[in-house]
């Protein structure tokens, strides 16, 4: 039996994880952005051990939810699966002056991962549009360009691949890997989305828990259990050195050593 976290799981991908995870035997805490949407969390999946609330669109409730799941003890997984999508219409700032969907998308994950206690296993959810993202990692903060919500969004999945690539070479001892869950009918996706929605879930929890030897590799990127080709620039060092130095600027905490 392992213990999981996975951010964003009040609804969509991440509940159905969790459920997955659950129906499972496995020990799941689960996250929402409040109080309200923890306790929503907590009764669409029965069985979850608890949930820790906190809106990762803040770096100090980042930081908060950190030292919650601290408190909680060690985690044999944590699944990065919170973010917002590309329909947003306008560049939001927030309280730290920060573009909010560059936060929550990328600062999240990055400063979740350096300071909870490091799990035997990382999964980070990216997306087949991280191929469109901007590779040069100019403007993260979109401060000089014109708001493209799909870019940025683009751009954000391009980072959590670069994210776990980094995370997989820097620290040899964590299983490290990026999921494209496909374009499935989500909130995020729209009830028009092609892909298959249970497959969308799937690869996430087989990379949190099985025992497969296919499963238990590092800084590879999957879609539906398989491995799949991602961007030549996921796998630059160089380029992911730049991104961990990039959100060490922004938060003000550096990527622990191995």
């Amino acid at each position: 039996m392992a213990r999981i976290f996975i951010t964003g799981s009040a609804d969509g991908l991440g509940r159905m994880a969790a459920q997955r995870l659950v129906a499972q035997g496995h020990r799941v805490v689960l996250h929402a952005r409040s109080e309200t949407r923890a306790a929503e969390a907590m009764a669409a999946v029965p069985g979850a051990e608890t949930a820790v609330a906190g809106d990762l669109g803040s770096l100090e409730l980042i930081r908060y939810v950190a030292r919650q799941v601290n408190h909680l003890g060690q985690f044999d997984a944590v699944i990065h699966n919170a973010a917002i999508g590309y329909r947003e219409s306008k560049r939001v700032l927030n309280e730290d002056g920060l573009c909010q969907l560059f936060v929550i998308n990328t600062l999240a994950p990055y400063l979740l991962t350096a300071l909870i206690q490091r799990p035997r296993r990382l999964i980070y959810l990216s997306s087949g549009l991280h191929r469109s993202g901007d590779a040069t990692l100019a403007d993260l903060n979109w401060e000089q360009r014109r708001w493209q919500g799909q870019q940025a969004y683009s751009d954000s999945k391009l980072h959590d691949a670069l994210l776990s690539a980094a995370v997989a070479r820097r620290w040899p001892d964590v299983l490290s890997n990026a999921v494209e869950p496909g374009w499935v009918a989500t909130r995020m996706g729209g009830p028009t989305a092609p892909d298959n929605l249970e497959a969308g879930a799937e690869t996430q929890v087989w990379l949190a828990v099985s025992e497969e030897a296919a499963a238990l590799v590092s800084g590879r990127y999957f879609h539906h259990k398989a491995l799949r080709t991602a961007a030549p620039a996921v796998d630059d060092p160089d380029l992911q050195d730049r991104l961990l130095a990039a959100c060490a600027h922004y938060t003000g905490f550096a990527l622990p050593a191995p």
